[in-house]
């Protein structure tokens, strides 16, 4: 089979890589579709609970949508705001059902390679096709693709509390591929908690629980918790966070062109004013120490946060790059985006208004064919918005199908933050609407 004749191999079915397969189908190319989970969208059902901060009409790639219209599917109430699961449910699932057999569950991709040659070899490497391994419950499988368009997130890579990039002594062993085994890592949780859950409710009612980073899901995290000091006596929130909590770090309030989003800053900020919720700025946690049967946090300056029972840490996430050692990248030395994308979005530099439309051009690598999109190509930055990702993959598919003035042009406004002015916010969760948000951007 020629090269041109492959299929173009999408790694993650949650709502880009499902968005690439809708682009793909549509420009008549061949394309598999390799889920890690169990079922399509995996990865947004394990934060089902939340609700997003973007309505329905900001939630639906246009080449599903026009997908999806020809089964007589109706898209939601545009202005609504799903939660998660509601996301799924109600496009994700039956896109992945619309797509039909290309989309195959229980793949877990381990590993990207080019046929025949390792990433040291130059000869012949451009005619080869790309090779894509997948673990499945029958076994190891390799893909041979003409392109490979990786949506695969980062969700399932989180940050350590460890405000170096390392995890905190006593914390538990965190690489690539996310939090390891070890130390304390059973009494954190990585996830907002789903209060709405009996059992989960019952382990943060009358305890103290520290709150751990400054982005949207530890807003989330922080409201669902003063909620519940309110309700169960002897509730205790401790909301850590490594700089202060300043307007520009709580979001752009009325500002905001996505108004949940600025909602969402403004009620926890009042959770602290209220005294709901006890702020702990300026601590950048160093070590996870157990005292007298329970948890203690130290910064690196000797500081404590004592008497902890729970500590649910969200302070990021990070790209697994393990199975992608024997493709050629080039990735920005801080974001690790892809280099020319990682100044668009660094939160040190970037602070005010929109990222800039970027396409193919900005996330195309060394390697002939391999692109990183969604989530994944944004690196360790936050502030990615599902709008983005159905961008990035149209321009993408496009220039996949030798469409070039299609990839070139930019079909893409982002709602304005409302925030302007200072430096960006590094320690918090990418925004994936309503999980995630630590830059002002």
């Amino acid at each position: 089979m020629a090269l041109s004749e492959l299929p173009v191999v999408v790694i993650g079915a949650g709502p880009v890589g499902l968005a690439a397969a809708a682009h793909l189908r549509e420009r008549g190319l061949p394309h598999r579709v390799l889920e890690a989970g169990p079922h399509p969208a995996a990865g947004v059902r394990a934060w089902g609970h939340v609700r997003l901060f973007s309505p329905w009409d900001q939630l639906i790639d246009p080449a599903a949508r026009r997908l999806l219209e020809g089964t007589g599917w109706h898209a939601p109430a545009g202005a609504a705001y799903p939660t998660g699961s509601e996301w799924a449910e109600s496009y994700l699932t039956p896109l992945a059902e619309a797509l039909g057999d290309v989309v195959l569950t229980d793949h877990r991709v381990v590993g990207v390679s080019r046929r025949g040659r390792d990433r040291m070899v130059d000869a012949g490497r451009d005619a080869e096709p790309l090779v894509v391994t997948a673990v499945t419950p029958e076994g190891t499988t390799r893909f041979l693709a003409r392109a490979v368009i990786d949506a695969s997130g980062t969700t399932t890579s989180p940050n350590p509390l460890g405000a170096d990039g390392r995890p905190a002594i006593g914390e538990g062993g965190v690489g690539e591929g996310g939090v390891g085994e070890g130390g304390v890592a059973d009494g954190i949780d990585r996830e907002v908690p789903d209060l709405a859950d009996a059992v989960v409710r019952d382990r943060f009612a009358g305890v103290h629980t520290a709150v751990v980073g400054a982005g949207h899901s530890a807003m989330t995290a922080v409201m669902g918790l003063a909620e519940l000091v309110e309700e169960a006596p002897g509730t205790r929130v401790s909301w850590v966070v490594r700089g202060a909590l300043t307007p520009t770090r709580v979001g752009g309030g009325e500002a905001d062109e996505l108004p949940r989003r600025g909602a969402l800053g403004m009620a926890a900020e009042s959770a602290v004013t209220t005294g709901l919720v006890t702020a702990v700025e300026g601590f950048r946690t160093a070590a996870v120490e157990v005292r007298a049967g329970r948890l203690a946090l130290v910064d690196d300056e000797g500081r404590a946060v004592e008497d902890v029972d729970r500590v649910v840490g969200l302070t990021g996430y990070r790209p697994d790059l393990a199975p992608l050692t024997e493709v050629r990248l080039d990735l920005d030395p801080v974001t690790q985006a892809p280099r020319a994308l990682g100044p668009l979005i660094d939160p040190n530099v970037h602070s005010c208004g929109t990222v800039p439309p970027h396409g193919e051009a900005e996330l195309r690598q060394p390697e002939p064919g391999f692109y990183l999109a969604g989530m994944k190509s944004y690196g360790r930055a936050p502030t990615f918005l599902a709008l983005t990702g159905f961008e990035q993959v149209r321009s993408i598919v496009a220039a996949i199908a030798g469409d070039s003035e299609a990839a070139a042009r930019v079909e893409l406004t982002l709602p304005e933050t409302g925030v302007c002015g200072g430096s960006g916010v590094a320690d918090g969760l990418p925004v994936v609407e309503g999980v995630g948000g630590g830059s002002c951007c």
